[in-house]
Parts: C-alpha cells; structure tokens; sequence
C-alpha cells in the first residue's frame, strides 16, 4: 500500500474525476432510472457501469437506439445498492485509452490500450492491445490539474484514462500498466515510486 488509505476510500477511480468537469465528458452518477433515462436522451449514445466496478466488469455502451437500459438498471439494481455512472460516448476510444502514470502528481509516461474488434472495452485483460504512446500537451495539461491534488491527498502511485481530449477515470486503487511502460520506455515506475515515498520520510 503506497497511496494513503484514507482517501484511497474517499476518492475511488469514478468519483475523483467529478472535481474537474472541465476535462471530463459529461458524466453522472445517479440511481434513479428515470434520472439516467434523461441523461441518455439527451447525450444519446452513453457508457453505463457501475461506480464501484474494475477492470471492465458490468461496463456498457448503450447507443441511441438501444433498448435495454430499464433491464440493465433492473439487474444492477437487483444485487447491490450501489450507483451507476453514466457517461457520454467517447468514439475516439476506437483508437485506444490512453493510461498515463503519474508519481507523486507527475506524469512519468504512458501506454495506450486498444480495445480488441468488436469490443468497446480498452482493458488488457478482456482483450485490449498495449501500444508504446508518447504524453501529449492535452495529456500533460489534464496531469498539471490534477496533480497537486494527488500530491496534497498522498496519492503516490496513480494511473489516469484519457480518451481523446477528455479524463474519464483517475484509479488509485490498484492501477495495471507498469510492466508494459516499463517494457517499452524503459522506465522504472517501481523505483521511482519509492523514492518519491523515501523523499517524504
């Protein structure tokens, strides 16, 4: 455990990214159906998951002519109380979700997950493909925002998802990516997430 527990709890993945709107998609978190009803009707094509989901599990794209929105708030409903996420499309992860990691609120690199054909989905393990990526200025911009705010809050060890221009998730709890950026760029997150952690001792 390198991030500090405490807000590890009260900063999970989803809910981080609503302190900056601006870098975001439009995004929600509701229960209520008809609550997400109007938000898909009036972005159309949207992503719906749960807000305390991982790695992909129970995520979907429901697009404008979709009809099975009542029948997937039924079944998540059904088994837990926890609320939905919601938000809009992003077609631009047809060309990869970028995950860039940050040490101590900086950007130390990034690899690109491409989800497999037929699949909406980006996460390695259900399929996605790593690519080597360069950090481009949007990227940089979206880590010089948030970054002081990992700092303050003691996340040391932090993995965001960009698609095209926009935040979509900021995970603090168990990011994946480090053998890949490693195994391209060559750099040592491990070491220099310690060191960031023996700088603060």
């Amino acid at each position: 455990m390198v991030n500090a527990p405490f807000w590890v709890r009260n900063y999970p993945e989803k809910l981080l990214v609503l302190d900056f709107p601006d870098l975001t998609p439009p995004t929600m978190i509701a229960r209520d159906l008809s609550t997400i009803k109007a938000f898909k009707a009036r972005y159309g094509d949207v992503i719906l998951k749960p807000l305390y989901g991982n790695g992909g599990a129970g995520v979907f794209r429901l697009d404008a002519n979709d009809r099975n929105l009542s029948s997937l708030h039924e079944l998540f409903t059904g088994f837990s109380r926890e609320p939905l996420i919601v938000q809009k499309f992003l077609p631009d992860v047809s060309a990869g979700d970028k995950r860039v990691i940050l040490v101590d609120g900086e950007a130390v690199g990034a690899i690109n997950r491409v989800p497999a054909a037929g699949e909406t989905r980006s996460n390695m393990h259900v399929g996605g493909r790593p690519e080597k990526i360069g950090l481009t200025e949007r990227d940089l911009e979206i880590c010089a925002r948030i970054g002081p705010l990992l700092k303050e809050k003691g996340q040391v060890f932090v993995g965001i998802d960009v698609i095209g221009d926009y935040l979509t998730e900021i995970n603090v709890t168990s990011p994946t990516g480090i053998q890949e950026l490693e195994r391209f760029d060559g750099i040592n997150v491990a070491e220099k997430i310690w060191q960031a952690i023996e700088a603060k001792l």
